[in-house]
Order: structure tokens, then C-alpha cells, then sequence
């Protein structure tokens, strides 16, 4: 990303801008006692071969000059950085480098301390090449070598990372399907329901009676609204809900309580006439 920006930055003036080149470019790989264990000039040709590799005691040192190109003087760039990119994990560090008025930089990475810009690094080596930006000089990209540093540690492992790996998946337990009851017991219960009608109607078919006044505007409302209210309790056995019956049976009682009064009115003023 900040590679882009320095080159879209610096775009609209490369058409204008003189070109500059670097001189001196060399690195050296140097062991904890200050002895050289590799030193070598980088051509901008060619990449150094084989690839450095750099233990976890050595110190690498990449030096070089920035000149005009077409002078030959010492330039200050705007901006400069190495970048050391894994081109298998896609990981990158860039870091910035310091140069003088006369144009030379100067780079260190002691591997004793990795500093902590530096990508994770594995067994395969990283692209290393040095980025130089100028407002008055057209923008270098240079590839300066393959590198292997120490395999990095792993990163510390927070307690809450298990939280953001794949869950097992959950699984639902449903209610079971409701069972229908045995038809005998269902058969029992409901002989058991109708049994007082039977009585009912068999006392009231051999039993001698006389129920002039049942089809009255005083008892057939009380006798409509009992037989609605036993129906309603057989529909609530069937169908209905427990809140419901509480709704619609407080509403048909009372009215089959006011009937019901009414009733015993009009046959204790029938009996006393």
C-alpha cells in the first residue's frame, strides 16, 4: 500500500523528472564478533546468488550512495525504504531509511533483536529490494536480493481466539410428535363424559313430567345458554386453549347465571299464583 502511494505520488511528475542511480549498493552479513561471514557488491542486474541467510546472532548491513544521474553528485531523496516481502504468505515490512545530503544510506538489521516491522518469516526466503522516492527525480525500485532469516515464533495465542474458529455445528432437539392416545382409553373416558346425559335422558323419558312453560322468553334462554356452555366445554377439550376458555366462559356463564335466575324467578312467581 505504501508503495503505491509513493508511486502515485510521484506519477504526474516522472515525465519531467531527471533520473537517478545508485551508486556503492553492497551488503554485508556480519557475525556477533564483528567478523564478516559474507560481503559483496549488488549489481542492479543481477540478484546475488545463492540467496543470504542471515542466523539469529548475525547483523546484515546494506550500504549505498544516491547520485544524479547525469551529474554524478549526491542526492537527499524525498523518501526511502527497504521492504522485504514473503511473496508465499503475501506478508511485508517496510522500514525507512536515512540519507544523508551527500546521499548516502545506511541500513542495519541485527537479527539478535528482530525488530518488529520484520513479516513472519518460514524456511523460504524474502524479496528484498529498496524503495527511493524524489519530487525533482523520477521513483527507483530496486531488487536487491533473496534473503532467509530465522523462522519467526509464533504469535501469542489470546484466549479468545477460540471463539473465532469454526464452531461444531449445533444440533436441534426437537419435541417429540404428540402421541394419540390408545382409542380404548379415549373411548372410556368419553363414554365417562356422556354418561350423565344418558341418566339424564333416561330419567326424563320415564320419569312422568309436565314442562308447560319450557318454551317461555323466562326458561328457554337459560336452557340455550347451559346447552351452549356444555358445548363450549367440549369444544375446549377439542380445541381450544386454556386462555381462551377463560375469555369466552367468564362471558357465557355470567350470562347463563343472569338466565338461570330469571328463570327460578318466573317459576317461584308461577308456583305462588
Amino acid at each position: 500500500m505504501l508503495l503505491s502511494f509513493v508511486f502515485g505520488a510521484l506519477l504526474p511528475l516522472a515525465s519531467l523528472a531527471a533520473d537517478i542511480s545508485l551508486q556503492s549498493l553492497r551488503f554485508s552479513i556480519i557475525s556477533d564478533d564483528g567478523t564478516p561471514i559474507r560481503s559483496e557488491s549488488i549489481s542492479t542486474e543481477t540478484l546475488p546468488s545463492p540467496a543470504l541467510s542471515v542466523r539469529s546472532s548475525d547483523t546484515l548491513r546494506v550500504t549505498f550512495t544516491v547520485t544524479d544521474k547525469g551529474s554524478g553528485k549526491g542526492v537527499q531523496p524525498h523518501q526511502s525504504f527497504i521492504r522485504m516481502y514473503d511473496p508465499f504468505t503475501k506478508e511485508e515490512g517496510i522500514h525507512p531509511i536515512r540519507v544523508s545530503p551527500a546521499g548516502k544510506g545506511k541500513f542495519d538489521l541485527s537479527m539478535s533483536k528482530p525488530p518488529s516491522w520484520l513479516p513472519p518469516t518460514t524456511d523460504e526466503p524474502l524479496d528484498v529490494s529498496l524503495i527511493i522516492g524524489s519530487f525533482k527525480y523520477n521513483p527507483v525500485h530496486q531488487k536487491l536480493f533473496h534473503l532467509v532469516l530465522p523462522r519467526s515464533q509464533p504469535p501469542p495465542t489470546s484466549p479468545e481466539e477460540v471463539h473465532y474458529h469454526a464452531q461444531p455445528e449445533i444440533q436441534h432437539t426437537f419435541r417429540p410428535d404428540q402421541k394419540i392416545p390408545n382409542i380404548v382409553i379415549s373411548a372410556t373416558f368419553a363414554i365417562a363424559t356422556l354418561a350423565p346425559w344418558f341418566v339424564l335422558l333416561t330419567l326424563w323419558l320415564n320419569i312422568p313430567h309436565q314442562t308447560p312453560k319450557l318454551f317461555s322468553s323466562e326458561i328457554l334462554p337459560f336452557i340455550v345458554l347451559l346447552g351452549a356452555l356444555e358445548a363450549f366445554l367440549v369444544t375446549y377439550w377439542v380445541t381450544l386453549k386454556l386462555p381462551q376458555v377463560l375469555t369466552y366462559g367468564v362471558a357465557l356463564s355470567l350470562a347463563t347465571a343472569a338466565t338461570g335466575k330469571r328463570a327460578l324467578s318466573a317459576i317461584s312467581r308461577w308456583r305462588g299464583a
